[in-house]
């Protein structure tokens, strides 16, 4: 997108209903990659991970998914759909550190009541606070 081009940000009801539908696709990857492994841990070991290691492994495996599809082609699954993409404030591609910054930033945003996203409602951007602080933001494909 040209940077004399302005950009068409999506409402705050479409960001908020990709994120809803990003969270169901959530379950699902969380399903396989840290239920399953947990599962078969406990059948075969009889042992089962402490809760503070299921945390860390479920946060990572979210992360990867975030920081893989943010810095590869700038969309999840769910932005996809509601044709939403990410990108720096100038319309570039995020970097992976900026990917990772976000991540990082968007925990606390919801956390916190959904202060990040209350946030928004006040932004002259109408930008979620952890994309204000990431230097990202979500625009319309």
């Amino acid at each position: 997108m040209p940077a004399s081009e302005p950009f068409r940000r999506p409402s705050i009801v479409r960001r908020l209903a990709s994120m809803l539908y990003e969270s169901l696709l959530l379950l699902g990857v969380l399903a396989v990659l840290l239920i399953l492994p947990h599962l078969l841990l406990g059948a075969l070991a009889h042992r089962l991970a402490a809760p503070v290691i299921v945390q860390a492994h479920g946060f990572l495996v979210m992360l990867i998914y975030c920081l893989w599809f943010w810095s590869n082609g700038r969309q999840t699954l769910a932005m996809k759909t509601w044709h939403i993409r990410l990108v720096t404030r100038d319309g570039l591609a995020v970097r992976p550190a900026q990917a990772l910054l976000r991540y990082l930033l968007c925990w606390p945003s919801i956390v916190f009541g959904g202060a990040g996203i209350i946030w928004a409602l006040l932004d002259r951007d109408r930008l979620f606070l952890h994309d204000r602080l990431a230097g990202t933001q979500l625009v319309m494909d």
